[in-house]
């Protein structure tokens, strides 16, 4: 807990201390969540706002390579400019393309099947409950992002993170709409700065060009043992 301020007054006896008329001085209620700050360990009064889990973790961000491998069961988000690229990249290089989750491809299951005007709330019913239950089994689960939003991301992230399962991020970089460049931007510079561990991301890795297309496979896979 972080220490009170002081005032260094007590500590410096040529201060002079002017006490003000109580006649003109009002009182100030000060909130109890105010007088000390928040502390971890201490409860939140009755009413007060949760606290979210902190779901930190020391990132890494990872070169390109022909070859990228992932803990099986890793939840893998990743950012594209352009969904349809995006989709046609990774599966392109997912050695089980089962594992690839996307709106475009569960809108493309339910299309027919569900009245259009119920279609979008039924997307993401469907994509949310298989993305679950395959963080509940413990399943390698890669999931197309709708965009940008941090927040989306922390969703996921928190889903994954209660399942302890691991969590990264591969950022297919590109041309972006006018309204995705600011987003995209600040998620770029946070990668390459290596500060998505504070989002909770174990791994990132920005592919773009060249680089993307020197990833061959994406494989779920244990690390091999040093007597392999």
């Amino acid at each position: 807990m972080t220490a009170p301020a002081t005032t260094g007054l007590a500590d410096n006896p040529s201060s002079v201390l002017l006490v003000p008329d109580p006649s003109s001085s009002r009182s100030v209620k000060i909130g109890v969540d105010e007088r000390t700050g928040w502390s971890s360990d201490r409860p939140r009064p009755q009413g007060g706002p949760e606290r979210k889990p902190d779901i930190s973790v020391r990132g890494r961000v990872l070169a390109p390579t022909d070859r990228l491998r992932y803990t099986p069961g890793s939840l893998v988000l990743v950012a594209a400019p352009d969904a349809t690229a995006g989709e046609r990249y990774m599966s392109s290089v997912l050695e089980d393309r089962s594992t690839l989750i996307t709106r475009a491809r569960v809108r493309r299951l339910l299309t027919g099947r569900v009245p259009e005007d119920a279609l979008d709330a039924q997307v993401e019913t469907v994509l949310e409950s298989a993305v679950g239950k395959r963080l509940n089994e413990g399943e390698a689960t890669v999931l197309l992002l709708s965009g940008f939003d941090p927040e989306e991301r922390e969703e996921w992230l928190r889903a994954a993170a209660a399942k302890r399962r691991p969590r990264h991020l591969i950022l297919l970089d590109g041309a972006a709409d006018e309204a995705d460049r600011g987003a995209l931007g600040e998620l770029r510079k946070a990668l390459m700065a290596g500060g998505l561990g504070d989002e909770g991301f174990h791994t990132a890795i920005r592919l773009g060009g060249s680089s993307a297309a020197e990833v061959k496979r994406l494989v779920f896979r244990a690390p091999p043992r040093d007597n392999d």
